[in-house]
């Protein structure tokens, strides 16, 4: 393991205007230019849709194509598709080596990949990471070992300029490392204090200082060297819960998280599930399936596989806290907290979005709230009308316009401001986990059962 040279992240500091990773240009959920449509449907201003394999991954374009991952028959898919067509012009599989115990919503195909505008990154948190070029012929392989998260690995990878740069916090051992995007080679990995998270992090220079990965874990928002990894800075203000990607506003950056308000008590967990009547929790009495208890018997207290009343008290300190919106500036070595709002972000996973002052986050009922980005007061709450389901998926901005993915697969369009308004609902009928990616015009959304493209008719 080496530090790579300063001058070859040179290409890390402009990020690119297309949506190679996560939620596009370094993680904003903004895309550039104009002509992008607000009315769309199985009949109107659809450009092509073309099946998937199973999946929550969100695409990801390049100039001629677009890549996701799949899930089916213990096989872990990579799929790329013709950008203009949609056409599948491969699929490459290595099958899964294990099975680990997470949250049911977090799918084996759950991490989006990245790509460099002509190979392929893709992290299988059941596997490892892995690259393709454009043809799809496999460059190189980099396996990881089983992740102790209770509820999986949730950071997709990102890159920084030759590296490609996993973020995997877990119960025990979590670490950031780089991977040379030409063979795989480690370049660098370094040991985290932070326990489970699942934010996807970000790039950041701050003013006279190198450029740095911005993360943010449990409890903790923290800096590390694109250049070697080195720590740069801990914020222990954090909520222990943080799944959102943090946004970037200036040398600033706005990041929210949360915690457990209240935890069942034990008795419970006993009345449910102690057959034997012994005051416990045998390994006999939960399946791989239920995740927490898994990971309470494995990794809490003496870690003998059995759930106690004493390891779900400590458990039950490891989720408790409070949620937290807040603003942290980074131009200097240690951050600052600018302000901080700690009301309504309980089980949000969807990352915020800023744009013209304002900050937005959705939760599940449609309910969309708009904050002052100076000051982190609420400007305006409201529902999304005719769009109240559940929402996992991030919302994105194109053309001056905020696009919502909803998990009854409803995509709807509002004008934002501070009073923001809903402009469209678009009912598409297929179910949406998965960011949208834009990019030209075109709106490129994955659904359960297929993945779409929406442009305006010519």
């Amino acid at each position: 393991m080496r530090p790579f040279p300063l001058a070859l992240f040179a290409a890390a500091l402009v990020i690119a205007d297309d949506w190679s990773r996560f939620r596009g240009p370094n993680g904003s959920g903004i895309a550039a230019g104009a002509g992008y449509p607000t009315e769309f449907s199985a009949t109107k201003n659809l450009a092509w849709r073309t099946p998937v394999r199973p999946g929550k991954s969100s695409p990801v374009v390049t100039e001629k194509h677009i890549f996701l991952t799949g899930f089916a028959d213990e096989k872990l898919y990579t799929q790329c598709f013709d950008r203009a067509t949609g056409k599948l012009l491969w699929e490459r599989s290595e099958d899964r080596t294990r099975r680990d115990a997470v949250n049911l919503l977090n799918h084996p195909a759950a991490l989006t990949p990245v790509t460099d505008g002509e190979n392929v990154y893709v992290l299988f948190k059941e596997f490892g990471l892995l690259s393709y070029n454009a043809a799809g012929k496999l460059r190189w392989k980099a396996p990881i070992s089983s992740q102790k998260n209770s509820q999986g690995l949730g950071a997709s990878p990102i890159i920084a300029g030759e590296n490609v740069l996993s973020l995997v916090d877990q119960l025990q051992g979590s670490y950031i490392a780089a991977y040379a995007k030409s063979n795989g080679e480690l370049r660098w990995k370094i040991a985290r204090e932070e326990s489970e998270g699942w934010s996807t992090p970000i790039l950041l220079q701050p003013p006279g200082q190198p450029l740095q990965i911005i993360t943010a874990g449990d409890s903790k928002i923290g800096g590390h060297l694109v250049s070697n990894g080195k720590r740069t800075f801990t914020f222990p203000g954090a909520s222990p819960a943080m799944v959102a990607t943090p946004v970037i506003d200036g040398h600033s950056i706005i990041a929210f998280g949360y915690g457990a308000a209240t935890f069942s008590p034990f008795s419970a967990q006993l009345e449910k599930r102690d057959k034997n009547k012994d005051g416990k929790i045998n390994r006999d009495e939960f399946t791989q399936a239920d995740n927490v208890l898994n990971s309470i018997a494995g990794f809490i207290g003496n870690r003998d596989g059995e759930v106690t009343e004493d390891k779900w008290i400590e458990w039950g300190k490891h989720v408790g806290g409070g949620t937290a919106l807040l603003s942290l500036k980074l131009d200097a070595p240690q951050p600052t907290q600018l302000w901080r709002t700690e009301k309504g972000f309980e089980g949000v996973v969807p990352s915020p979005i800023l744009h013209d002052g304002l900050i937005y986050v959705v939760r599940n009922g449609g309910i969309l709230t708009a904050y002052d980005a100076k000051t982190g007061a609420s400007v305006k709450a409201g529902r999304i009308t005719d769009a109240l389901g559940g929402y996992s998926a991030s919302p994105v901005l194109a053309n001056g316009l905020l696009y919502f993915a909803s998990e009854e697969g409803k995509l709807s369009v509002v004008r934002p401001g501070r009073e923001w308004e809903v402009v469209q609902v678009n009912d598409i009928g297929d179910p949406f986990f998965a960011t949208p990616a834009l990019s030209a015009g075109r709106i490129y959304a994955r659904g359960d059962d297929a993945l779409y493209c929406f442009a305006l008719s010519l």
